[in-house]
């Protein structure tokens, strides 16, 4: 997996492998030396999901220092993803990794960034996407936070209408919203007239 990273992604990893023995207060908090886009996405998100399943290898098992090193470019591809991914795979990815290692602080941290850094119809892509009741309860309640112009486009949108609906049914009636209720009720006098 290593070779077929592109250099650019060998060179954030490899810095950010080179960082994650130093400090917070050491860390600078200038902008990262390496452009991040969504092929390195896609590459560390590839990697972390190879990692994983190697750790999983009876022989790395047996071996203290070898599995240590694994876990350790794990933790950094992962970090790597949170810090930067707006993607609905790579937050599913993330979310299923914490759910298995019980770790519910991380999880928390990746809910608080749904609302921080991903658009709506990325988060109804990962209720779409996802197998885990966990997760898709988390995007769920994220969705039904966001502002209602943010929701109600979606809508529109065959693959998203049914969740949208959903969300704007939760703020509508867990947050009181008058103004999510009458885009529902619009929402399914129109869905009736062109069933007729």
């Amino acid at each position: 997996m290593w070779e077929g990273l592109r250099p650019n992604t060998r060179k954030m990893l490899v810095g950010a492998l080179q960082t994650s023995g130093t400090s917070a207060v050491n860390q600078s908090p200038k902008s990262p030396k390496f452009s991040y886009d969504a092929h390195a996405d896609w590459e560390l998100s590839r990697l972390l999901f190879a990692i994983d399943e190697q750790s999983r290898s009876a022989d790395v098992q047996k071996d203290t220092q070898k599995l240590n090193e694994i876990k350790r470019l794990a933790d950094t591809c992962a970090r790597l993803l949170e810090a930067q991914s707006g993607s609905a795979e790579v937050f599913i990815q993330l979310a299923t990794r914490a759910l298995r290692d019980h770790d519910y602080n991380k999880l928390d941290r990746l809910a608080d960034l749904l609302a921080e850094r991903f658009s709506a119809a990325e988060i109804a892509e990962i209720i779409r996407q996802t197998e885990s009741a966990q997760i898709r309860a988390i995007a769920y309640e994220t969705l039904a936070t966001l502002p209602i112009p943010n929701i109600s486009p979606l809508l529109d949108d065959s693959l998203y209408s049914d969740i949208a609906a959903a969300a704007l049914e939760q703020k509508a009636f867990e947050y009181e919203s008058d103004e999510a209720r009458e885009i529902l009720e619009r929402f399914d006098a129109q869905n009736d007239r062109s069933s007729e």
